[in-house]
C-alpha cells in the first residue's frame, strides 16, 4: 500500500462520542474508508487518557492520540520504526509529555497557594464522590476524569479578586499557568503545553518515518480545538451543539474548510473533504 498522502487529525468531544466503528451510520462509513485507504486517524481530546480509552476501543483505533488539550501524545508501541525522543512507555504505549506531570502541579498548586494567600481545593484532595458532586457526574466517570497524568483541577475557596490575581501572580512567576474555568480551574505547566507543539512533534515523526510530505488535517468544533485547528496545514469546522459554527473559530480560521451538517454525517463529510485532492 502507497504511504497516505495526509495524516488526520480530529478533535473527539461533541464530535465522535457516540460513534462506534461496527455501527451503520456516516461516521462509521467514515472510519472503515479511513482503514482501508491507509491514512491515519489522529484522536484529540481535552479529556484524560483514562476517559479516552473507552472510545478507542469501540472506534477499534490503533494510531497516536493526544489527550487532556495536547499536553500528551501517546504512540502505541512498534507504530513506528523509530527512536522516540523524550517518549517514556505508559502501558502499551510510549507518551511524549508536552506539559508537567500531575504530581508537579498537584505539589506546586499548595505551594502557590500558600504565598499568594489565597484558599484553593485541588482534585487530588477531594474524594471521587465529592468530585462525582462538584462537577455533575457519575462516580465512574469522575474517577477516570480524575486520573490525570497532567496539570491539577483546582477551585477557589472563598475567592476575591485580589487572591485570585495574587495566585496568577504567584503561578506565572514560578513557571505555571492557571486557566480559568467556572467553578473549576486548571494549573499547568506554561511552557510547552499547546496542541500544536504535539501536532507539529508527530507529524515530523509521520513525515520522517513515511518518508514524505504528507500533509496535516485539522477537524474540530469548537474554540477549545483552535490549539489543534492552528497548527494543521488545512483545517475544516464543525457545526457545534447549537447547530451554528463558532465565532471564535471563524474569526481566527477565516479560510477554514466548513461543513453544514452536525454529528456523525458532519464528521463523515469533514473527512470526505480531507481526502479530497489539494
Amino acid at each position: 500500500m502507497l504511504a497516505p498522502r495526509q495524516i488526520i487529525f480530529t478533535a473527539v468531544d461533541g464530535i465522535l462520542d457516540r460513534v462506534s466503528a461496527d455501527s451503520t451510520d456516516a461516521a462509521s462509513d467514515a472510519l472503515q474508508m479511513l482503514a482501508r485507504k491507509g491514512v491515519p486517524l489522529v484522536l484529540y481530546t481535552r479529556r484524560t487518557r483514562a476517559e479516552l480509552d473507552s472510545l478507542r476501543r469501540k472506534l477499534q483505533h490503533g494510531h497516536p492520540f493526544l489527550t487532556e488539550g495536547g499536553a500528551g501524545l501517546f504512540i502505541p508501541d512498534g507504530y513506528f520504526n523509530l527512536h522516540l525522543e523524550g517518549a517514556a512507555r505508559i502501558g502499551r504505549n510510549f507518551c511524549v509529555p508536552f506539559a508537567r506531570s500531575h504530581e508537579e502541579a498537584a505539589a506546586a498548586l499548595p505551594e502557590i497557594a500558600e504565598e499568594a494567600g489565597a484558599g484553593v481545593v485541588g482534585f487530588s484532595q477531594m474524594s471521587i464522590r465529592d468530585i462525582a458532586r462538584n462537577v455533575g457526574m457519575a462516580s465512574r466517570d469522575a474517577e477516570l476524569y480524575r486520573q490525570r497524568e497532567f496539570g491539577e483541577i483546582f477551585f477557589f475557596a472563598g475567592q476575591t479578586e485580589k487572591a485570585t490575581r495574587r495566585f496568577l501572580e504567584v503561578a506565572g512567576r514560578k513557571g505555571w499557568e492557571a486557566l480559568p474555568g467556572d467553578p473549576f480551574w486548571e494549573l499547568r505547566g506554561a511552557l510547552k503545553q499547546n496542541g500544536g507543539n504535539a501536532v507539529r512533534y508527530l507529524m515530523g515523526v509521520y513525515r520522517k518515518s513515511l518518508h514524505g510530505r504528507q500533509r496535516s488535517i485539522g477537524i474540530g468544533s469548537d474554540a477549545g480545538d483552535l490549539p489543534l485547528l492552528l497548527s494543521t496545514d488545512t483545517a475544516v469546522l464543525l457545526p457545534g451543539p447549537s447547530g451554528g459554527l463558532d465565532d471564535a473559530l471563524l474569526s481566527r480560521l477565516p479560510r477554514a474548510a466548513q461543513v453544514e451538517q452536525r454529528g456523525g454525517a458532519g464528521w463523515a463529510e469533514a473527512v470526505a473533504r480531507a481526502l479530497e485532492k489539494p
